[in-house]
């Protein structure tokens, strides 16, 4: 499992975390029942707080990506993977259709949402 924080992101840690493991668990990255790095490890190998770790922790179980179990730490839990990734399209959609009429109300062509597209994605890899 690979985990990057980026400090000047804005973005808070626990976020950061949280949401790095939800997209390796919804990319298929880390499979069901795979075992976790525990807390403690997890913040020690980032260099965080063990807080900051269990409540990344804490989200994933509450919203299901995670289970624990006592003495033997947390695992990925089996999941709905298509469910997740209708749920991750719809909202692309949705941004879609916002991105769609604010290009319109600047008489953006498609060619010029393409491009800001690629631009955007070099700039994330």
């Amino acid at each position: 499992m690979n985990l990057f924080i980026e400090n000047r992101s804005g973005i808070p840690i626990y976020e950061q975390v949280y949401g790095q493991i939800k997209a390796q668990i919804i990319s298929g990255a880390l499979a069901a029942d795979a075992p976790l790095p525990s807390i403690r490890n997890l913040a020690k190998d980032l260099r965080i707080s063990v807080i900051t770790t269990k409540r990344a922790y804490d989200e994933l179980e509450k919203e299901g990506f995670l289970y624990t179990v006592a003495g033997k730490g947390c695992f990925v839990a089996p999941k709905n993977v298509e469910l997740l990734r209708e749920d991750a399209l719809r909202k692309i959609e949705e941004h879609f259709d916002q991105i769609l009429q604010l290009a319109a109300s600047c008489d953006l062509k498609t060619e010029d949402l393409v491009e800001m597209l690629r631009t955007a994605a070099k700039e994330a890899l």
